[in-house]
């Protein structure tokens, strides 16, 4: 039985991971903004077979209710084995364009917030000797790209934080896993046409619960991402500047 830790629980990517981890009989503490929606995916985890789902509400931008919240998490579950960090925003590329302290909000939200995350879970579980933490980055921290860098940024930022924490907490027996989704079809992603490349929450969530088991540490999801990011990762920059990607 697992006793998990679920920032960002009500974005649909962690409700689906949070439905499998359920149905296996596992134990739940949720975080998220919205109250009400927090209660009713608690309420449903519950009928689905949770051993115990707890909830706090928090914004993760808070940085100073961090370490209250996994010392909350701990107490709740009596324990904690696993975290995953699931929370963050689409960036509005071109607003971030020409509004410096959107831009700025962007990068905390879905940069800074994770890393000050990571920096306390991680000591816990580098001091009680286990655990898995498992975070959604993006495959759009793997390259800049004009359509999307301000977000991709962020995500970089998180993917090389998460690559030197994976180094530093092995020889601990601390398992760090970096999540790299390609498009997803989430409330996030609805104004966006969709196309074959075009991927489930519940395949995301299943890639994310098998590496998190059979201890992966770079997982792009759905797969067929880490050939199309390979590709973009070695395009010459005199040809790159010249795409439209």
């Amino acid at each position: 039985m697992k006793k998990i830790l679920i920032v960002g629980a009500t974005s649909a990517i962690a409700e689906a991971c949070a439905r499998l981890w359920a149905q296996q009989g596992d134990q739940l503490f949720l975080a998220a903004r919205n109250a009400d929606q927090l209660k009713s995916i608690a309420a449903d985890l519950r009928v689905k077979g949770a051993a115990k789902v707890g909830t706090r509400v928090l914004d993760a931008t808070q940085f100073d209710q961090h370490a209250d919240l996994v010392r909350e998490a701990t107490q709740v579950l009596g324990g904690l084995d696993t975290v995953l960090i699931a929370h963050g925003t689409l960036t509005d590329q071109e607003r971030a364009q020409n509004d410096v302290p959107y831009a700025l909000q962007e990068i905390s939200t879905n940069g800074l917030s994770v890393l000050s995350l990571l920096s306390v879970i991680a000591n816990q579980f580098e001091q009680q000797g286990h655990g898995a933490i498992a975070v959604i980055s993006s495959v759009a921290g793997d390259r800049g790209r004009q359509s999307n860098y301000v977000y991709g940024s962020a995500k970089a930022m998180v993917s090389t934080f998460l690559s030197g924490l994976r180094q530093r907490l092995a020889k601990k027996g601390v398992h760090v896993i970096t999540i790299k989704p390609g498009f997803v079809d989430t409330p996030m992603t609805a104004h966006l046409p969709k196309g074959p490349l075009w991927a489930k929450p519940d395949k995301v969530a299943t890639d994310i619960s098998r590496a998190i088991d059979a201890g992966r540490s770079v997982v792009y999801t759905p797969g067929f991402w880490r050939l199309i990011m390979l590709i973009i990762k070695h395009i010459p920059e005199v040809v790159f500047v010249k795409l439209k990607l």
